[in-house]
């Protein structure tokens, strides 16, 4: 049974947990975790990007010049693809990239960046966030004293909605909920802290 040391906020340790063998010890699968970051990029792409076809591009009505005589090339239109101005040959046109991955293959790859995370020492479990006021230079103060680092994902519980005010202007901190964490967002950033209740719940969600 695979342990962590919990923290408080000072730093200090509290005591001794036991995390969950199925998702902090599970086999690590690069090629799931590559197949599920794909698919997250590829559904974050907004698809808008659109250029112009021989047929859409303005101009180019009439010949430029006669077929034969002139010494010069064929030409049937200016606004061809080998004119400055003219069309896009397969010109790219507005469309949706997005797909799904199947479930199994996204929870794979969710306990092999779990598990990663905690093999290589880059998850901080904290007891709770415990703050008078939602401040930001409060929570920066919190983040130096349990050594989150410089790009840190920090996993808060439903009820600890102070926090996700507090860290909102913290450079290189991102907030989410247990319940909507994701493999892209644990890989992207350095260290991942989660506060005791947040880890019950993605046990409790993802095991």
């Amino acid at each position: 049974m695979p342990k962590i040391q919990m923290i408080d906020i000072k730093g200090n340790p509290v005591e001794e947990v036991e995390l969950s063998e199925g998702l902090f010890d599970a086999p690590i699968s690069t090629h799931a975790v590559y197949l599920v970051v794909k698919n997250i990029l590829a559904n974050k792409r907004q698809g808008t990007h659109s250029a112009k076809t021989r047929a859409e591009v303005r101009g180019g009505g009439r010949k430029p010049w006669r077929q034969k005589g002139t010494g010069r090339a064929r030409q049937g239109s200016i606004r061809s693809p080998q004119w400055r101005g003219g069309g896009v040959v397969f010109a790219k046109k507005p469309r949706d990239y997005s797909y799904t991955t199947p479930k199994k293959a996204r929870r794979v790859a969710l306990k092999s960046v779990l598990t990663s995370k905690f093999q290589d020492g880059e998850m901080i479990l904290v007891d709770k966030f415990t703050m008078d006021e939602p401040k930001t230079k409060i929570f920066a103060n919190i983040l130096k004293d349990i050594k989150a680092g410089k790009k840190a994902l920090v996993v808060v519980n439903d009820d600890e909605k102070d926090v996700q005010r507090a860290a909102r202007n913290i450079a290189g901190v991102k907030t989410s909920r247990a319940t909507d964490i994701n493999v892209y967002d644990i890989l992207k950033y350095d260290n991942l802290i989660i506060s005791k209740a947040a880890l019950d719940v993605v046990e409790e969600v993802f095991n």
